[in-house]
C-alpha cells in the first residue's frame, strides 16, 4: 500500500530540480484568455504559482494578480521574471490550504495544483477555495487526469472526484480538453466553476 505524502517543494527549488516547470504559461489558460476577451478582469489568485508563468499571463490580460507558493525560493524567481516583463504581480510565500485569506478574489486559477495535494488533504483544498473566492467568483482549473500514482505527486484524479469535491458549492460552467504541453496532450481537463 502506498502512502500519500507531501513533496518537499522547497528542496526541489533549491536543487533547481523543477521538472514540472515548462517555462511558459499553461496553454489552456492562454487559449481561455484569448477566447474570453470580454471577461472583466478583477482580482486573481494563482496558488502554487511556482515561477509565476500563469500569474504573468493573467497580468498581461489585465488582471490584478497575486501569486502564492509554499516554497520560499520560488517567489524571488517569479518576481524577477515579472519585473523583467514589466508586469505588476504580487508574489507571496504562503500556504493556500491553511493560510487565512487576506482578501477575497474574483478568480482562482490553478494548473495541476489539485493533483499535487495528497488526497487526504483535498477536503482542505475545497474548503480553502471557498474561503479565497468571493461569492460568485470563478474557479478555473487545469486538472491532470490520471488514475494511477505511486504515492507521490501527481496523485490520481477523476471527474467523479472533482464533482464530489466541488459539485455542491460550485456550479460547473464548462469542461473541456485544453491544449496542453506536448507531454500532457490528452491528459488534462479544464474546468470552469462558479462559487454559489
Amino acid at each position: 500500500m502506498q502512502i500519500n505524502k507531501d513533496r518537499d517543494w522547497e528542496a526541489l527549488y533549491l536543487a533547481n530540480d523543477t521538472f514540472w516547470d515548462h517555462g511558459e504559461a499553461s496553454p489552456g489558460l492562454i487559449d481561455y484568455l484569448g477566447a474570453n476577451p470580454r471577461l472583466s478582469p478583477g482580482q486573481a489568485l494563482v496558488p502554487g504559482c511556482g515561477r509565476g508563468h500563469d500569474a504573468r499571463a493573467l497580468a498581461k490580460a489585465g488582471w490584478s494578480v497575486t501569486g502564492l507558493d509554499i516554497a520560499p525560493s520560488s517567489v524571488p524567481l517569479a518576481k524577477r521574471l515579472a519585473d523583467e516583463g514589466g508586469l505588476p504581480v504580487d508574489y507571496r510565500v504562503g500556504d493556500f490550504l491553511s493560510d487565512e485569506p487576506y482578501q477575497p478574489f474574483d478568480l482562482v486559477f490553478e494548473h495541476t495544483l489539485f493533483c499535487a495535494i495528497p488526497p487526504a488533504r483535498r477536503d482542505d483544498y475545497a474548503q480553502a477555495l471557498r474561503h479565497w473566492l468571493k461569492p460568485g467568483g470563478l474557479y478555473l482549473a487545469v486538472n491532470y487526469m490520471i488514475t494511477d500514482d505511486n504515492g507521490e505527486p501527481p496523485f490520481s484524479t477523476t471527474t467523479t472526484e472533482l464533482e464530489e469535491r466541488f459539485g455542491e458549492t460550485f456550479e460547473l460552467l464548462r469542461r473541456w480538453t485544453p491544449r496542453s504541453y506536448e507531454s500532457r496532450e490528452g491528459k488534462e481537463l479544464m474546468n470552469e466553476w462558479r462559487l454559489l
